[in-house]
C-alpha cells in the first residue's frame, strides 16, 4: 500500500476497522506484536452490541467438548476449527478472569460473568488496550476504499493508508448499535463478490388468530423444536409477531430455507407414553382441561394446540403423535434488522488461512464480516473473538 499511516513514535502502523469484540482482540494481538494501532469506529463509542448482549447477562461462551461445541458452527465448523483451537471456551474463561471477572457455569454449560454485565469487562479491557498505546478514533465512518481507506471524520475526510489492516465492521443487523453491512458496498466496489445477507438467530413470523392474544409473551418451556435436520432443545416465546427465543434460534439455517417447523411438547415422554395418559377417562371434562390434568400443558401450550392442529385428533396414539410433532405454520424468519445476528458476508473461498483477502493482500477480515453463522449461547461470542485473535495474529505475521 501507498501513502503509509503515521504512526506516531515509528514503527509498523496498522489500522483496525470496527471497535467490536474482534476488532477490539484483532487490535491486541497487534499491539502485543509491537505494532502501532490505530482502530477506527462509527459509533461515538466502542462495543455497543457487545454492551446490549450484555444486558441480559453476556454468555461468554458455552462449557462443552470441543466436538460438541464445533458442531455449532454447521457447515462452517471445519473452517473455524483452528480459530476455535486457539481461542475456544476455556480461553474465553482466562479471558474474562484475567480482566477482573469472575465467572460461573450454569446447568446447560452457559458461561457468565458474576455481575452478569458486559460492562465492567469492557472497561477492564478497554484500560488495558489504552495502556498498551491503543490509538482509537469514534465517529470515523468508513466510507470507502480498502487501501488505502477512506473516512468521514469530524474534521471532515480522511484517508489511511496502513501497512496491514483488520476488518471487524460486523454484519447488518442491529443498525443501531453499528452493524448496518455498509461495508459490503465497498468491498463490491473493489470487485470482491459477497454472500448475501440474511438473517440469523432470528424471530419467526407467524399469523396468529386472534384467540392467541392473551398469550403474547408468555414462554413455550422445555419443549423440542424441529426444522429441516436441525433439532434444538429449550424454550420460545409467542410473540405478536411470531415465535422468538434461544430454542428457535439454532434452527434459523433450515428456516431460512423454508422448512417446516414442528414442536415436541412432551420431549421427555415417548409417544407411548403419551398415549397411555390420553387413553384415561376424560368424563366431563373439557378438552383443554382434560390435556392439562393428563399432560401438564400450560394454558399457552393448550392454546397453541388448538391454534395448529384443530380439530384434534380423538384416537390417543394419533393425539400423541401430534403433540411429539406439532405442526406450527409460518411465513419465514423476521427481518434482517431485528435479527441478532448475520449469516452472509465475506466466503470462505475470498480469504486465505490466515484470514487474508486474497484480492487485497495486507487486509484481513474476521467477526460477523466473515460467511457463518452460529446460535446464540455463547458461541457467537467466543468465535468472533477468536477470528479476531485470529486475523490480528496474522496480521502481525504479514507485516513483520
Amino acid at each position: 500500500m501507498t501513502a503509509k499511516m503515521a504512526a506516531p513514535g515509528g514503527g509498523s502502523s496498522a489500522l483496525v476497522i470496527g471497535g467490536g469484540p474482534a476488532g477490539l482482540m484483532a487490535a491486541e494481538a497487534l499491539l502485543d506484536a509491537g505494532w502501532r494501532v490505530t482502530l477506527a469506529e462509527q459509533k461515538p463509542s466502542l462495543a455497543r452490541k457487545f454492551l446490549m448482549a450484555g444486558k441480559s447477562g453476556l454468555n461468554l461462551t458455552k462449557a462443552e467438548p470441543a466436538e460438541e461445541f464445533l458442531k455449532a458452527y454447521g457447515a462452517a465448523a471445519d473452517w473455524l476449527a483452528p480459530m476455535l483451537a486457539a481461542f475456544g471456551p476455556e480461553a474465553a474463561v482466562r479471558f474474562a478472569e484475567e480482566l477482573g471477572q469472575e465467572v460461573f457455569t450454569g446447568s446447560t454449560g452457559r458461561v457468565f460473568p458474576k455481575v452478569m454485565k458486559a460492562s465492567p469487562l469492557l472497561r477492564a479491557w478497554l484500560a488495558r488496550l489504552e495502556a498498551k498505546r491503543l490509538e482509537v478514533r469514534t465517529r470515523w465512518r468508513w466510507t470507502g476504499g480498502a487501501g488505502p481507506f477512506i473516512f468521514d471524520t469530524p474534521e471532515g475526510p480522511v484517508t489511511r493508508a496502513p501497512d496491514v489492516a483488520v476488518l471487524a465492521a460486523g454484519g447488518a443487523s442491529w443498525r443501531r448499535l453499528g452493524s448496518d453491512g455498509a461495508w459490503a458496498g465497498h468491498l463490491e466496489a473493489e470487485g470482491l463478490e459477497l454472500t448475501p445477507f440474511a438473517p440469523a438467530n432470528a424471530g419467526l413470523k407467524v399469523d396468529w388468530s386472534p384467540h392467541m392474544t392473551r398469550h403474547f409473551g408468555a414462554p413455550l418451556k422445555n419443549i423440542a423444536l424441529t426444522a429441516g435436520d436441525i433439532t434444538a432443545r429449550g424454550e420460545a416465546v409467542i410473540s405478536a409477531r411470531g415465535l422468538e427465543g434461544g430454542g428457535l434460534y439454532p434452527l434459523s439455517p433450515a428456516l431460512r430455507q423454508g422448512a417446516a417447523l414442528t414442536l415436541d411438547l412432551a420431549p421427555d415422554r415417548t409417544v407411548e407414553a403419551l398415549a397411555r395418559r390420553l387413553a384415561r377417562p376424560r368424563g366431563k371434562d373439557s378438552l383443554s382441561n382434560w390435556l392439562r390434568k393428563a399432560l401438564k400443558l400450560s394454558p399457552q401450550a393448550q392454546a397453541l394446540v388448538m391454534e395448529c392442529a384443530r380439530p384434534l385428533p380423538r384416537e390417543p396414539e394419533a393425539l400423541a403423535r401430534l403433540l411429539k410433532a406439532l405442526p406450527v405454520a409460518h411465513a419465514g424468519l423476521r427481518p434482517l434488522d431485528e435479527a441478532i445476528s448475520t449469516a452472509g458476508g465475506l466466503p470462505r473461498a475470498a480469504l486465505d488461512e490466515g484470514l487474508m483477502l486474497r484480492a487485497k493482500p495486507g487486509v484481513f477480515a474476521a467477526g460477523e464480516m466473515l460467511d457463518w453463522e452460529a446460535p446464540t449461547g455463547g458461541y457467537l461470542l467466543t468465535a468472533c473473538m477468536a477470528t479476531g485473535l485470529w486475523a490480528g495474529r496474522h496480521a502481525a505475521r504479514h507485516g513483520g
